[in-house]
């Protein structure tokens, strides 16, 4: 034990004297927690409108102004010509038509029912179907006092369409939603910025610090002094580890302070997951010193893993939906298990019962990584 607490020592000092990888571990996951949680989201706000009304009626003008007071729809222009609308979709000038057809009110009057048009610039897939979403409810709203619409859903692709019509609903459905109520996307997307921010400094920096080691020698001649491999490689971790824990820390605080996280499980369960995922994190990062012999391979191999984790994660793709294939890779990735765990946890408050699963998972993968990691660093370095 006094050998090591003398490593550590001069690790730690090493670490705070070199402020560039001090700001890198702990002011930088901070800035980028701020910024991605609030670039990474789903959510449309505003898309610009354009309006083609035909029919120019109470009941028409009503449902635009419906669209519009929902906050999801800015008219942004209004014409009677489709192909000027088509236009401006083209150019991207707008991303929805809204095309009212001629007769619309009469239609609501006499037959109880009349079709809509909405077009969407579907390019970007994910968000033409939140628009649509949100259209749909809304339409389903505004029919529901007026009598039956029948919107008719167009998605543009290029320069292609392919019409696809909806029937309205004539069932009251009544709809609610646990633990997240409001659908805040914050509360889903924060905890699962803030595991793959610690990952960064667990896999990543604790990664090149062992190699740049490497690079300038010194490694080697730590390699030749009586310190044991198990107290080189404790030394070498524990900092990262204990590093980790205090950005995931702050990050806890600001996710509180800054975004209104809720946190209605126990801390302790987060933390105890997240010790046992730093096992894998690190194992990892020890893992790509042994193989790198650069920091700049380093960073790239980093680079790769972090990128297979961030698709592989379920955190901007749900899981669910990927093919049967994917799914079992993305068990493999301790990644995905942490999240699971922390939006668990925090957003449903979940007890260790409900999140022994990815727990088990967790330290299984751990004990695996890090002794493999070890036995190969031993093999490789020295």
């Amino acid at each position: 034990m006094r050998t090591l607490k003398f490593l550590l020592r001069k690790e730690f000092l090493q670490i705070f004297r070199d402020h560039t990888m001090l700001r890198l571990m702990i002011i930088v996951p901070v800035v980028q927690l701020l910024v991605l949680s609030n670039a990474a989201t789903f959510e449309v706000r505003q898309a610009r409108t354009y309006v083609v009304d035909l029919d120019n009626s109470s009941a028409s003008r009503g449902l635009v102004q419906r669209l519009v007071a929902s906050g999801r729809f800015d008219v942004s222009a209004r014409s009677s010509s489709m192909a000027l609308a088509n236009e401006a979709l083209l150019s991207r000038d707008v991303s929805v038509i809204l095309n009212v057809p001629a007769d619309f009110e009469r239609d609501l009057v006499r037959a109880r029912q009349a079709p809509v048009q909405l077009v969407f610039n579907a390019e970007d897939g994910a968000g033409a179907a939140v628009l649509q979403s949100y259209a749909a409810r809304i339409i389903s709203g505004y029919a529901a006092e007026l009598g039956q619409l029948r919107p008719t859903f167009t998605t543009l692709e290029g320069a292609t369409a392919a019409p696809a019509v909806v029937a309205a609903p004539r069932i009251d459905l009544r709809t609610r939603g646990w633990y997240n109520p409001e659908l805040r996307y914050y509360d889903y997307m924060v905890p699962g910025i803030l595991v793959l921010l610690v990952t960064i400094v667990a896999t990543s920096i604790a990664a090149m610090n062992v190699v740049r080691e490497k690079e300038i020698g010194t490694l080697e001649q730590l390699n030749v002094t009586p310190v044991t491999k198990s107290q080189l490689i404790a030394s070498k971790l524990l900092p990262f580890w204990i590093i980790a824990l205090v950005d995931l820390t702050i990050g806890l605080g600001v996710a509180k302070l800054v975004f209104d996280i809720p946190m209605r499980g126990s801390l302790l369960l987060v933390f105890l997951a997240a010790v046992l995922y730093l096992l894998a994190a690190l194992g990892i990062g020890l893992w790509i010193s042994t193989v790198a012999e650069t920091q700049q391979q380093a960073m790239f191999i980093s680079f790769a893993i972090n990128m297979v984790y961030l698709l592989m994660s379920g955190l901007f793709t749900p899981i669910q939906s990927m093919p049967t294939w994917a799914q079992w890779i993305a068990e493999l990735s301790p990644v995905k298990h942490f999240i699971v765990i922390m939006r668990a946890v925090l957003v449903r408050g979940a007890s260790i019962e409900a999140v022994q699963v990815p727990l088990i998972a967790l330290a299984a993968y751990g004990a695996i990584v890090l002794t493999m990691a070890a036995r190969q660093y031993s093999k490789t370095v020295g």
